[in-house]
Formats: C-alpha cells, sequence, structure tokens
C-alpha cells in the first residue's frame, strides 16, 4: 500500500528547483487593463503556474496569463501593482523593481 503525504507549503518562498532563479529584472507596463511585468526567474511551466496560482488566489476576479519563454505576466482585474509584486516576491520570484506606463 502506499501512502500518500500532503504538504502545505504556507506562507514561505518555495522556488522551483528545476533551475536557479536569479534577482534580475525588467520594468512593469500597463496597456489594455493589463498590468504586465517581467519576471526573469520565472524559468519553466512550474514557474508560471505558481505565479499564476499566486495572483490569483489572492486577488479573486483576476485572469493572469504567465509566460516563461518571453518571462512576462499579465494580470487583468488588479489595479494594484505593489500588491501583485507582492504576492509573487512572497511566490519566491522577482518581479520587476519600477512599474512604468
Amino acid at each position: 500500500m502506499q501512502a500518500d503525504i500532503i504538504v502545505k507549503l504556507g506562507t514561505f518562498a518555495a522556488m522551483c528547483s528545476c533551475q536557479q532563479h536569479s534577482g534580475t529584472a525588467a520594468k512593469a507596463t500597463t496597456s489594455e487593463g493589463a498590468i504586465s511585468f517581467r519576471v526573469e526567474d520565472m524559468t519553466c511551466g512550474h514557474c508560471a503556474g505558481t505565479i499564476k496560482k499566486a495572483i490569483e488566489d489572492q486577488l479573486p476576479g483576476t485572469a493572469v496569463t504567465a509566460d516563461p519563454a518571453s518571462k512576462l505576466v499579465s494580470v487583468v482585474g488588479a489595479a494594484d501593482f505593489s500588491a501583485i509584486k507582492s504576492i509573487v516576491t512572497g511566490a519566491g520570484y522577482t518581479p520587476s523593481l519600477d512599474r512604468v506606463g
């Protein structure tokens, strides 16, 4: 018989183990009702999913697109970039430091 183990991550920063994450960040922009910014340490689909889930769970009603190939994250339905930045940082990633546009 196989035992199931459930691990709850809580609020500590848990980065993806597929690749070392860097501290490099680019600028954020706003377009067509979306807040868009780069996350240089989003390196794979797992990273993108973690960022997407963190934002959508903590800001209900938002729609998040996270693309690891372009390192671009877009959030529709939220206007507070500082809250989004805090959520992404809490998930263990490095969003842009300055919002542009």
